[in-house]
C-alpha cells in the first residue's frame, strides 16, 4: 500500500473535521491530520505557560533560585525532563518561616538571570578583599574580631572550602561585625563630643580675644558631621594657625611679665630707699629741733639751721629723683602695655591675611599653595581627576583707566562673589595675582571643567555692578588644565596660563582647553 501524499492527508483531515463535526482548530486538525497519518500525537510545549509558572514561584531560599534559574533554562530548550527534574528539586526546599528571616524577592525580578552564581574561586577571593579592606574602618581595639576576619579572610581564599562552614564562619563575622561598627560609632561619637567640649571651653575663657574665640567657633563648624577629609584638614590648618598665635603671643606675654617683674622690684627697692631716707630725715629733724631748744645765742643756732636747710635740700633732691625714676618706670609700663596691644592687633591681622586676600576674601598665592598641596595629595590617594582653572578679566587696565582703581576693586570683588555663587563647596577660588584668579575643581575631568567656567561667564553676563550711575558688565578669559599624573600644582597652572592667553588672543570671553 503505498503512503498517502501529504496534500491527501490534508484533505482527508478536512473531511474528518466536517463528518465528525469538529470545530478547524489547530489542536483538532493535528490530532485527526496525525492519526491518519499514522504520526504519534505529541503535545505542543506550553513554553509561555510554564514560564508564567516559573515566574510565580517564590525563591525565598538560595536552593529555590537555583532550581528556579534550572526551570528557566530548561522552558527556553523546550525540555520536559529538564522541566520535571528542576519542579522536583524546587518542592524539595522548604519555604522560610518567619522566623528565619524575611524573604528576598530581587532574584524573583531579575527573570531569566535568575540563576544563582556559582561559588567561584573569583567570587570568594573578591569578599575576603572586601573583608579585608573593611578591617582599618572597624579598627585593631578588638582582638577576636582581628582573629576572626584573619581567619575568615583565609578560609575565603583557600580554595575548596566547604561552602557550609563558609556560611556559619560569615554569619559568626557579621554578628561581630554588628558589634564593632557600634562601638566604632560610639567612639566616634564620644571623640566629637570631647573635642566639642575642648573648643567651647577654650572659646569661654577667651572672651577678651575675639580672634582666638572666631577661630575656636569656625574649628566647632569644621568639627561637626558629617565630617570628610576636607573638614579634617580645615580643622587641623585652624589648629595652627591657633597654636602659632598662642605661641607667638606667650613669648611676647612672659617677655612683658618678667619686665614688669623687674620694674616692680625696682618700684619697691626705691620705696625702700625712700622710707629710710625719711626716716633717716625725721631722725635729723627731731635732732636738730632738740639742738634749737637749748639753744642759748643766735650763733649757736645758726649752723643747726644750716644743717636742717641741707637736709631738707637733699630730700628734695632724692625725692625729685625718685619721682623722675617711677615715671619712666610708669612710662615703660604703659609703652610695653602698648606694644602688647599693637602686638596682638598685628597678629590678628596677620593671622586673618596669612591666607587670604584682603580685597576679595579669596585664597592668597600661600592658601592657593596649600590648597594645591592638599587637593594633590587627595588626587594621589583617591585616584580622582583635578581641574585647575586660570581667569583674568578681560579689558581690566582699561576699566581702569576709563572708571578708576576704586571702581576695578569692586570688579574684582564682583567676580569673586559671583565666582562663589557657581562653585561647589569643595571647589577652591584664589586669587593668583592683579586680575587673575585660580579655581581649583575636585573629582572633575577636563571637559566638566570646561563646562563650570563656561556656566561661571554665562552667570558674569547675566550680572552687573553700578560704578555711579553706570551699569558695568565684565568677562573674563580662562584656561582650564586637568592635572596629569606626576605633574606639579604649579605646571598645571602654567599649562592653563598658557590656555588662557590662547583665548585672549582669539578673541576674549572664552575657555580653552590646555
Amino acid at each position: 500500500m503505498s503512503e498517502k501524499k501529504p496534500f491527501e492527508i490534508a484533505r482527508e483531515t478536512l473531511k474528518q473535521l466536517t463528518t465528525q463535526k469538529l470545530a478547524p482548530t489547530p489542536a483538532n486538525y493535528q490530532a485527526i491530520y496525525n492519526e491518519i497519518a499514522g504520526v504519534p500525537l505529541v503535545v505542543p510545549f506550553p513554553a509561555e505557560t510554564l514560564r508564567d509558572i516559573a515566574k510565580a514561584l517564590p525563591v525565598k531560599t538560595p536552593g529555590q533560585q537555583k532550581q528556579r534559574g534550572l526551570l528557566d533554562y530548561a522552558i527556553d530548550r523546550l525540555n520536559w525532563d529538564g522541566v520535571k527534574t528542576a519542579l522536583v528539586a524546587y518542592g524539595s526546599f522548604p519555604p522560610l518561616t518567619a522566623d528565619e528571616g524575611a524573604p528576598t524577592t530581587a532574584p524573583a525580578k531579575m527573570g531569566l538571570n535568575a540563576t544563582a552564581p556559582a561559588l567561584t574561586t573569583e567570587f570568594l577571593g573578591q569578599m575576603g578583599r572586601l573583608i579585608e579592606y573593611t578591617q582599618p574602618a572597624l579598627g585593631t581595639d578588638d582582638e577576636r574580631f582581628s582573629e576572626l576576619s584573619k581567619n575568615l579572610t583565609s578560609a575565603l581564599r583557600q580554595s575548596g572550602s566547604d561552602v557550609v562552614v563558609l556560611k556559619t564562619m560569615l554569619v559568626n563575622y557579621s554578628d561581630r561585625v554588628s558589634f564593632v561598627a557600634e562601638d566604632q560609632a560610639e567612639i566616634k561619637k564620644t571623640l566629637l563630643k570631647l573635642l566639642h567640649m575642648l573648643f567651647e571651653n577654650i572659646g569661654e575663657i577667651s572672651l577678651d580675644e575675639q580672634w582666638l574665640k572666631g577661630q575656636m567657633d569656625a574649628l566647632m563648624t569644621a568639627a561637626t558631621p558629617p565630617l570628610t577629609l576636607r573638614r579634617l584638614d580645615d580643622v587641623e590648618r585652624r589648629l595652627k594657625d591657633v597654636i602659632f598665635k598662642q605661641k607667638d603671643a606667650k613669648e611676647h606675654a612672659v617677655q612683658a611679665q618678667h619686665e614688669m617683674r623687674q620694674m616692680l622690684a625696682a618700684f619697691i627697692d626705691r620705696l625702700s630707699d625712700m622710707a629710710k631716707s625719711t626716716g633717716n630725715f625725721h631722725e635729723k629733724l627731731e635732732e636738730n629741733a632738740r639742738q634749737i631748744e637749748q639753744a642759748k645765742t643766735l650763733a649757736e643756732i645758726a649752723p643747726v639751721l644750716k644743717e636742717v636747710i641741707s637736709a631738707t635740700r637733699a630730700m628734695a633732691t632724692q625725692s625729685k629723683e625718685s619721682g623722675a625714676e617711677l615715671q619712666t618706670m610708669r612710662d615703660r609700663a604703659n609703652q610695653t602695655d602698648a606694644e602688647l596691644v599693637k602686638l596682638h592687633q598685628e597678629l590678628d591681622r596677620v593671622s586673618t591675611q596669612a591666607r587670604h586676600d584682603p580685597l576679595t576674601g579669596a585664597l592668597n598665592r600661600k592658601g592657593l599653595e596649600e590648597a594645591v598641596e592638599r587637593e594633590i595629595s587627595s588626587v594621589r590617594r583617591k585616584d580622582t581627576p583635578l581641574c585647575m582653572s586660570l581667569l583674568d578679566i578681560d579689558n581690566f587696565k582699561k576699566l581702569n583707566d576709563t572708571l578708576g582703581h576704586a571702581t576695578g576693586d569692586v570688579a574684582l570683588t564682583h567676580l569673586a562673589t559671583v565666582a562663589r555663587e557657581c562653585m561647589r563647596p569643595q571647589d577652591t577660588l584664589a586669587r593668583y595675582g592683579g586680575e587673575e584668579f585660580v579655581i581649583l575643581l575636585p573629582d572633575t575631568p577636563l571637559e566638566k571643567g570646561i563646562e563650570a567656567m563656561t556656566r561661571l561667564q554665562r552667570e558674569l553676563t547675566k550680572k552687573f555692578f553700578l560704578a555711579g550711575s553706570e551699569k558695568v558688565l565684565i568677562t573674563f578669559s580662562a584656561g582650564v588644565a586637568q592635572l596629569a599624573p606626576d605633574e606639579t600644582g604649579a605646571d598645571a597652572i602654567k599649562r592653563a596660563d598658557k590656555a588662557m592667553y590662547l583665548a585672549k588672543r582669539a578673541g576674549k570671553n572664552r575657555v580653552l582647553a590646555a
